[in-house]
């Protein structure tokens, strides 16, 4: 899997469906938001089995909290003989954030374990708040307006992957920094899928 991350300006969202976690972000690398640097940039990054993480910010350190985060992960499934569920996931993504020199913007970890479907909000600081769906990035009060418009509890995956591009597709239109197409994950019990797609045709097809 590729490591490049988006260095500024992004849109991203999650949400929890009925059988997993549906997470989308466009696939523009920009400067500034005013400069075009990379037209297929991959912002979503399988972290687990079961998990994955959009990401937007400094593309060493997205890089480092990424290995970092993989390897502390499976040190603790090591350690304790037993697989890592969302809620210690998503507490060691927060403390390492807080406690690193990681400039990761606002990433949002996705996953599913044993209790079901869960969608975490990260901040710089190392703030973890749980949520049903989440948008962040500069085109997220657009992504947001969907959000809130459309999702639903509970949405069957196919449901929630339009939902999904329909904010990304909405945040393309107006903001500079977003576009170029979009990439879905879909994450179940079964593992993590990744697919980019150039029109957001493909995904509403």
């Amino acid at each position: 899997m590729s490591d490049t991350i988006v260095k500024t300006g992004t849109t991203t969202v999650a949400l929890t469906t009925e059988e997993g976690v549906l997470l989308g972000t466009d696939r523009r690398a920009s400067l500034g938001g005013r400069f075009v640097t990379n037209k297929n940039t991959q912002k979503i990054q399988q972290i687990h089995p079961t998990a994955a993480l959009t990401m937007a910010g400094g593309v060493g350190d997205l890089q480092a909290f990424i290995r970092t985060l993989r390897a502390e992960a499976s040190l603790y499934e090591t350690r304790r003989d037993t697989p890592i569920d969302m809620a210690a996931l998503s507490t060691l993504a927060g403390n390492l954030l807080r406690n690193g020199p990681y400039r990761a913007g606002q990433p949002t970890l996705g996953g599913v374990d044993a209790t079901g479907p869960h969608v975490y909000d990260l901040d710089p600081a190392g703030g973890v708040m749980e949520a049903e769906y989440v948008a962040s990035g500069s085109g997220m009060q657009l992504a947001y307006g969907v959000l809130e418009r459309e999702y639903e509890s509970g949405l069957p995956i196919g449901d929630a992957r339009r939902v999904a591009a329909d904010a990304i597709e909405s945040a393309t239109q107006r903001d500079t920094a977003s576009g170029n197409g979009m990439t879905i994950a879909t994450v179940t019990a079964d593992g993590v899928e990744i697919h980019a797609y150039d029109e957001y045709t493909e995904v509403a097809a």
